[in-house]
């Protein structure tokens, strides 16, 4: 009854527009589905890319619509990524990037080749395909998760993202060789020269252009949304044209266009827009992807697929953890650092496939790099959600990865003030504003926040609001107000709870994203909670009720623009 059911459907001929429809039909069944499961919605996208691979309904790859949308999608999400980075940001990590995204390249691949040669007896070619196919995370995937869960600017949000560039530069050179290996005239040495040179020639002129001439251009364009975002549109796609002359990927070049913005104003607006474009893309990249992970024959691989799932949900994380122990980083973020690539690429998928129509591998072999990456992007997706909920479990065990001294302890525990801040980042600024520094202690897990407080003079904390073992070590001894800037519930949940443990009569003071939220936060009984719209609408009405003094609006615009000027 399937198979009838199946060739029936086969031998419909869909346009494109009912290709698209059916397409977006079956994905959004499997999100209502896996919504309902509680299940991330990456995981409904591949589901959908499985089915119909399986049934046959689309031929996602014979269609270039879809690669088109894909490729599209994935340039979106990094150009917003590209856009939550800022130049101190890259400098305050990229020595730690650098050694983990070589240092974990290099132990993948070794380890990979020498599993698949030794163990599993390939020929060298093969385990050297298996071997760099492995090397790779999934930034698409990282990012996703990362930015739902509104970790990317954490330390270790950062510190993957850094990575993740290492392992992208180092796609593009091994890409770079391919081609040339498959022309017939060996490597191309100039060519892999020439890409080194233009890379950091073009991360130089993003820099320059972020901080000369992008601010200056948005400004003048920022009263008309409709314009503002066509420019946005108009320099992604033309600097992802550009970049391609020079080998560079269309990733890299959504990132770079992305980090050229990152030092406007205009941004947050920018990014408000794109999001809607990035979802709808990134949904049919991940369908896309789910398809190529149909594979007929697995005959006899269950040992090797078994083997290299485990090496990278296990190696992975442990080596970032070491490199991570070695450098004075906290066993915390050396796991959430650590977890980020317990899975391999799309890009891997994309690299087997051109050795398997070139003729370097064997369908067995590219059908072990499939499966592999189906086991990892699926458990790996479940292990980075769940990373924060994991870790306490297992803190003990990753005792052996911490040295005493850590770089993260990053200010005064002991030191006691009346008010306790955490998250001085957008709406942590202006309450900055109007309280005494010397009564203030900062919490934060952004590296390029608590590098600004400390020029400003203003005690703080480098520390992360999840970690179970921060309130054990704050001294609250004179504090009478903690305020929580995160928009995470449970994140306010935890600390409303930690607080009250410690001194109910600490007053404490959330920040909730609608009002089913706080109502959730006061029966747990905050003392306050801040709804943004809401509070801003309040304090527009007093102002305005103020015996109706419009004069308010002026000094309050005026103040509040020399703010937003000095970035205070």
């Amino acid at each position: 009854m399937i198979d009838f059911f199946v060739n029936a459907v086969s031998q419909i001929e869909l346009t494109p527009q009912a290709e698209l429809a059916l397409l977006l039909v079956v994905a959004s069944f499997l999100g209502i589905l896996f919504r309902v499961l509680k299940q991330p919605l990456i995981l409904a996208y591949l589901a959908a890319g499985i089915l119909i691979g399986i049934f046959g309904f689309l031929n996602l790859q014979g269609a270039e619509i879809f690669e088109i949308f894909s490729t599209f999608g994935i340039m979106f999400l990094l150009f917003l990524v590209g856009m939550e980075m800022d130049y101190s940001s890259i400098k305050k990590t990229g020595k730690l990037s650098l050694a983990i995204g070589l240092g974990q390249v290099l132990f993948t691949a070794c380890g990979g080749f020498l599993i698949g040669y030794y163990i599993f007896g390939f020929d060298i070619l093969s385990a050297v395909y298996v071997a760099v196919a492995l090397t790779f995370s999934s930034t698409v995937i990282i990012v996703k998760l990362l930015s739902d869960k509104g970790s990317l600017t954490s330390l270790h949000g950062r510190a993957a993202i850094g990575l993740l560039l290492v392992q992208d530069i180092v796609v593009i050179l091994i890409l770079i060789v391919l081609n040339a290996i498959q022309i017939g005239e060996g490597v191309n040495l100039f060519t892999l020269f020439r890409t080194v040179v233009a890379g950091i020639g073009l991360f130089g002129l993003m820099i320059v252009l972020g901080i000369s001439v992008f601010p200056y251009l948005f400004r003048k364009v920022a009263s008309s949304q409709e314009l503002l975002f066509l420019i946005s549109l108009a320099w992604l796609f033309s600097f992802a044209m550009i970049v391609k002359q020079f080998g560079f990927s269309v990733e890299i070049a959504g990132f770079l266009g992305g980090v050229a913005l990152a030092n406007s104003a205009e941004k947050y607006h920018i990014a408000n827009k794109i999001r809607p474009l990035r979802d709808f893309f990134i949904l049919i990249f991940f369908v896309f992807l789910g398809s190529l992970m149909v594979v007929s024959d697995f005959a006899g691989l269950t040992a090797p697929v078994i083997v290299f799932s485990l090496f990278v949900l296990i190696g992975n994380p442990i080596i970032v953890m070491v490199i991570m122990g070695i450098m004075h980083y906290k066993k915390r973020t050396g796991f959430l650092t650590g977890v980020t690539v317990a899975q391999i690429s799309e890009f891997s998928l994309i690299f087997a496939a051109i050795g398997l129509s070139i003729g370097h591998i064997t369908n067995q072999i590219f059908a072990v790099i499939v499966a592999v990456g189906v086991v990892t992007i699926t458990l790996s997706t479940y292990i980075i959600l769940y990373a924060e909920k994991i870790f306490p479990h297992i803190s003990n065990l990753l005792s052996i990865f911490e040295r005493k001294n850590t770089k993260e302890e990053e200010g005064d525990f002991g030191i006691s003030k009346e008010i306790i801040l955490i998250g001085a980042n957008r709406i942590g600024k202006g309450i900055m504003n109007y309280i005494d520094k010397n009564n203030l202690l900062v919490i934060d897990f952004d590296p390029v926040v608590t590098d600004l407080l400390k020029k400003k003079g203003v005690d703080r904390i480098f520390a992360d609001i999840k970690d179970p073992h921060l309130f054990e070590e704050l001294n609250l001894e004179r504090t009478k107000l903690v305020i929580s800037t995160s928009p995470h519930l449970d994140d306010n949940l935890m600390l409303i709870k930690r607080i009250k443990n410690i001194d109910k009569n600490i007053k404490v003071v959330c920040r909730a994203e609608s009002e089913g939220e706080a109502l959730a936060l006061y029966e747990k009984e905050a003392d306050y909670v801040l709804l943004p719209h809401f509070l801003s609408g309040e304090y527009l009405g007093k102002i305005i009720d103020s015996k109706f003094e419009l004069k308010k609006l002026e000094e309050l615009r005026e103040r509040e623009i020399q703010v937003l000027e000095n970035g205070a």
